[in-house]
């Protein structure tokens, strides 16, 4: 989680780091690198109360990413360097919220996945699975129709 140790670790330079600082910075270089190396993400994504759940409102590691080593301003604006990366976004949902204003998700990640430099970004919806069983069931069936089509 990006709290205040971590934001302390980030900005103090490495020959002053404290050893929880040096250790909480390896864990980001470690996250980092993981993403670095992996030609697919797959992120899974709740909505819990019309909101980001925690693990992606914090968007651990694309904190990491978005340090200023791993993307670069040019005269164009930012460049994300996390480039030629496949990425599959699960989100599922209590209620139907895809393409209205309820949806935070999809365009809170569509910026950052972007500003990271990642644009194949395929999401795939289960949407409507607290409105009833039918409602579920149809949620279901179109999120696995999106995944074949995805896969296709």
């Amino acid at each position: 989680m990006l709290d205040e140790a971590a934001l302390g670790a980030l900005f103090t330079p490495a020959e002053q780091h404290t050893p929880e600082q040096a250790s909480r910075v390896a864990l980001d270089d470690t996250l980092i690198a993981e993403v670095q190396a992996a030609d697919v993400l797959v992120l899974g994504v709740p909505m819990y109360k019309l909101r980001r759940a925690g693990a992606v409102e914090e968007l651990d590691r694309c904190d990491c990413p978005c340090r200023p080593s791993h993307f670069r301003y040019t005269e164009n604006g930012p460049e994300g360097l996390l480039k030629g990366k496949k990425v599959y976004v699960a989100l599922a949902r209590g209620g139907r919220h895809r393409n209205t204003p309820a949806d935070s998700q999809v365009p809170f990640l569509k910026t950052v996945l972007g500003f990271l430099g990642m644009s194949d970004v395929h999401f795939i919806y289960a949407e409507g699975l607290s409105m009833g069983p039918e409602a579920a069931e149809q949620g279901f069936a179109e999120a696995e129709a999106e995944l074949d089509a995805a896969f296709a």
